[in-house]
């Protein structure tokens, strides 16, 4: 059995997030550091998924640096965005005007 199913890319041993090299479809079952997750949304190529429990308030790394706070527990292999992670760097409310501004995600 493979530790981590290879469409999670770890940009550093010090992260605490995987980033999808493609996307994966809500149901989908995949190994997230040797855990078995169902993946319950699809959820898009580059976007982050949680390599190992992150707690509230613990920061959420990726190059080796923090790039955000949880703002509530997230499991292994749990999407991680904008309902689960306040930025470090740019104000929340920031993100959802742009989002609402051009229709997409942030």
């Amino acid at each position: 059995m493979q530790d981590t199913d290879p469409r999670l890319l770890l940009l550093s041993p010090r992260d605490n997030v995987f980033v999808l090299r493609a996307a994966i479809e809500a149901g989908e079952t995949l190994t997230v550091s040797g855990q078995e997750v169902t993946v319950q949304s699809r959820i898009g190529m580059g976007h982050k998924l949680a390599r190992q429990p992150i707690r509230v308030g613990d920061k959420v790394l990726k190059y080796g640096a923090p790039i955000g706070t949880a703002t509530r527990d997230i499991a292994p292999g749990d999407h991680v965005h904008l309902d689960n992670l306040k930025s470090d760097y740019t104000a929340t409310h920031s993100l959802e005007a742009e989002k609402a501004r051009f229709g997409g995600t942030a």
